[in-house]
């Protein structure tokens, strides 16, 4: 199981006898999410460069393939990616992106980085993924000696950053670096990794100074190195591709290569999951517990059916420590499912981790309805955990936006299998990451407030808000951006920025830009809204709403109110006279099509699309009032004020 469970990509299920003819047969009809019902099972290279023909056949004849995301990726790498490519678009699709690749000539690294009209800086990609195998790097072993050593990685991560700004200088792209991944073969054998000056030494520092790097820039880091490592360097490595035709890897990788790389595209855009939901018996504990009772299931340490299910709720506690919300989905008596959480000494899980419990009769794939609509997150967001192979096949039926992965018979791998799959891909890391699971659980208690107390303003009232504005910030820049591309549903336009463009806005003094905050007596929601108004094009003293996002977890306490008070003061203070929002409509953010209609705003334009245009006069802007303590924030200083 070790390396297949990875070069299989067995956490996906098996395509169907008829694969090949059921990718001959799709239609326009059948439309995106067709292609990424083709792309979900665990494809070999034949099967994804099949499938990536017929999709890049049917968008050049035009075909609509929503609701994948547009995604423009260049690629410059020293080594040959031609049969690479159509597997990267092909594992995209799995991950719900549309991937259009540009391919610059054959190890042309520099020249297309560095030379501002090149075919991949005149394409303005959304990405550049710098493929580059160790060989493309300027190293030279020096065995023993330090300083040489020093020099040589201070050389190699120089050129990197080179190579990094020349694109962001030339199209201002977000760049992916990866890893390098080692030759098998060693000269000091087991010294080679502790020696300074080994080729293995220098791969590790050059590693560890490009993590720190991406780290400082906001830039996107994809560990070829790591994965390399966890399927073996030498089923990595196949010298005799690299002599024959400079092939990177072997073609039997290929496909978890791909995956990898459609991970990262799809975190980009925001499509990383955000809750992982789990079933209780034989997944959480071994056995059932309504049959065996307390004393009869399985989850105690130095039992090793008990300890391949805590393995399971170890991985699940360090996803929550990290921001994942869990929640839990059991065909079970409510009361007899909570019993190992309160009761049994074994348990690594408590109820205090899960945001949702969702214990009844009723089908999987009705409960997670009721999750994703009680957390205020799209079906989309969740990983569905579960045995039993005729629940998954149920909810992959029913909701095939929910990830299933597939699960060996032994629940030894369970674990191992959940994390291969790769749901919670991180491309940044914010402080606020690390209370997300809290806000979602914090929220959970909000609805059942609501529930309790009568009328929505003495509800807002009891929850005794305080609203935070500030400017975009070195602080809270992260979470910006991924705020930015990872909301969906509360999003008036969807432009996505990276890292390096929501730096420009912020220290444009002529863009306004806003990031807020929410806290209550349940506690801190953290960053909920990011506002982006530039000035107007065509016309003298107006602001455009070029950004305007908002969490759903808040939706209902009349922020939108609060942000559109704080913005009219800002703009009479700034002389602007008209502010103008943009709706564009989205499969996922029709939500907010009558945002501006309910702010007061006037709509002056639509089209066929359903894109519409709306003004407000600030001068005549009313302004509601919300149950809630305003605060107000710069860079220097904060001043307190009621509203």
């Amino acid at each position: 199981m070790p390396t297949d469970l990875y070069t299989e990509l067995q956490w996906l299920p098996r395509p169907p006898q008829d694969f090949s003819a059921q990718v001959k047969a799709w239609t326009e009809v059948g439309g995106g999410a067709a292609l990424r019902e083709l792309a979900s099972y665990a494809l070999d290279l034949n099967q994804l460069t099949r499938l990536a023909k017929r999709m890049t056949a049917a968008v050049a004849g035009g075909a609509d393939i929503q609701p994948l995301i547009p995604f423009r990726l260049a690629v410059i790498s020293n080594a040959t990616m031609d049969f690479i490519l159509p597997a990267l678009v092909a594992s995209a699709a799995r991950h719900g992106i549309a991937l259009e690749i540009i391919q610059p000539a054959y190890d042309q690294v520099a020249q297309e980085a560095l030379t501002p009209d090149s075919r991949v800086n005149a394409a303005k990609p959304n990405a550049v993924l710098f493929a580059l195998d160790y060989r493309a790097l300027p190293l030279k072993p020096t065995p023993g000696d330090s300083a040489a050593a020093a020099n040589a990685v201070a050389g190699a991560t120089g050129y990197l950053a080179a190579l990094r700004e020349g694109i962001q200088k030339n199209c201002g792209a977000a760049c992916i670096f990866q890893t390098f991944a080692p030759a098998p073969e060693t000269v000091f054998g087991s010294l080679d990794g502790a020696l300074p000056g080994t080729m293995r030494w220098l791969l590790t520092e050059v590693n560890r100074a490009l993590g720190e790097q991406v780290l400082a820039t906001g830039d996107v880091l994809l560990d070829v190195a790591g994965i390399a490592e966890t399927v073996g360097l030498a089923s990595w490595h196949d010298p005799q591709m690299w002599n024959l035709g400079k092939f990177p890897c072997a073609e039997s990788v290929i496909p978890l290569y791909a995956d990898h790389v459609a991970r990262v595209v799809a975190a980009i855009r925001g499509k990383s999951r955000k809750v992982l939901v789990l079933d209780l018996d034989n997944t959480v504990w071994g056995g059932v517990i309504g049959d065996d009772g307390l004393e009869g299931i399985r989850v105690a340490q130095g039992d090793a059916i008990g300890e391949a299910h805590l393995a399971v709720q170890r991985m699940a506690l360090e996803l929550r420590q990290r921001g994942i919300v869990l929640a839990v989905s059991s065909k079970n008596t409510d009361e007899v499912a909570r019993e190992p959480f309160l009761k049994h000494p074994e348990m690594l899980l408590k109820l205090d981790h899960i945001a949702v419990f969702q214990a009844n009769w009723n089908d999987k794939a009705t409960n997670l309805q009721a999750i994703a609509e009680e957390l205020s997150v799209g079906i989309d967001s969740l990983v569905f955990l579960d045995d039993n192979p005729v629940e998954r096949g149920l909810v992959r039926r029913l909701l095939p936006q929910v990830a299933v992965p597939e699960l060996p018979e032994d629940a030894a791998g369970y674990a191992r299998t959940l994390a291969a799959a790769g749901y919670f891909e991180a491309i940044a890391f914010a402080g606020e990451d690390l209370k997300r699971a809290d806000f979602y659980q914090d929220n959970a208690k909000r609805i059942s407030l609501q529930k309790q107390v009568g009328g929505v303003d003495a509800y807002l009232a009891s929850l005794e808000m305080t609203i935070t504005f500030q400017p975009f910030d070195a602080t809270g820049r992260a979470r910006i951006v991924q705020l930015i591309n990872k909301s969906n549903q509360y999003n008036l336009t969807t432009r996505r920025y990276t890292d390096p463009e929501v730096l420009v806005a912020e220290e444009d003094p002529a863009v306004f830009t806003l990031q807020v905050r929410l806290a209550d007596i349940f506690g801190d929601n953290g960053m909920i809204s990011v506002v982006i108004c530039r000035p107007g094009v065509q016309e003298p003293g107006t602001w455009e709403i070029d950004t305007w996002l908002m969490s759903c977890r808040v939706l209902g306490r009349k922020v939108e109110h609060m942000v559109l008070n704080h913005l009219v003061e800002h703009a009479r203070q700034r002389g602007i006279h008209t502010i103008v929002g943009t709706y564009i409509p989205t499969d996922r953010n029709k939500l907010v099509v009558d945002h501006y209609e309910k702010l007061g705003f006037a709509r002056v334009s639509a089209d066929d699309s359903g894109k519409t245009v709306w003004k407000l006069d600030v001068a005549e802007a009313k302004q509601e009032t919300a149950p809630m303590k305003v605060v107000v924030g710069t860079n220097l200083s904060l001043e307190e004020a009621d509203s």
